[in-house]
């Protein structure tokens, strides 16, 4: 694949995608602290079920703006009139099951904070803290473990492969391909 820069990459980055470029490049595979965007990003990725990641990133920012800057508080508060509002709003993807999905996680997410002290400590806390570098996989034990647990708790859309996915967005898991300029990259 040619590249505008010269510079090699995972063969899933659209090179003509200016957004996923970007979070090819300075995003994924980034170890995630800050309990906000690890709630985005879960969010985003339940969303995903069944879709490209390039069209949930694609929306990202309608996301953010129809669930209030994914401030987790107010994501809670939502009640029927405001799932309705994003079942309607074109921005995002209106599945109603994601949507109710999304406010339920959010309740859930919410209650882990309280539990460990943050979510961060959470997901963390599985692999005492070390990035794991592992390619060409959809799943692993590590997945599979995270994902009885949260579903065990109450969350929807988080099977195995989201999780995965998950933890491959939020660094984790480090999964840069062969080839790619940022595969030995230091974590």
């Amino acid at each position: 694949m040619e590249w505008k820069d010269g510079k090699q990459r995972c063969k899933w980055a659209n090179p003509s995608n200016d957004i996923y470029l970007h979070y090819h490049d300075k995003e994924w595979g980034v170890p995630v602290y800050d309990d906000h965007k690890l709630f985005e990003m879960l969010i985003l990725e339940c969303f995903q079920a069944g879709l490209s990641w390039e069209c949930v990133l694609n929306k990202q920012q309608a996301f953010r703006t129809a669930f209030d800057g994914f401030d987790i508080e107010k994501v809670c508060a939502y009640g029927e009139e405001k799932i309705a509002e994003l079942c309607q709003n074109p921005g995002i993807i209106r599945n109603r099951l994601k949507v109710r999905a999304a406010v339920n996680n959010a309740r859930v997410f919410r209650g882990i904070q309280k539990e460990y002290g943050s979510f961060s400590d959470y997901l963390w806390g599985w692999n005492e803290g070390k990035v794991i570098c592992e390619k060409d996989k959809a799943s692993s034990p590590l997945s599979d473990a995270i994902s009885k647990d949260l579903k065990k708790r109450g969350m929807k859309f988080v099977g195995t492969v989201i999780i995965y996915a998950y933890l491959q967005a939020v660094g984790v898991i480090y999964s840069h391909e062969e080839g790619c300029f940022l595969e030995h990259r230091q974590i």
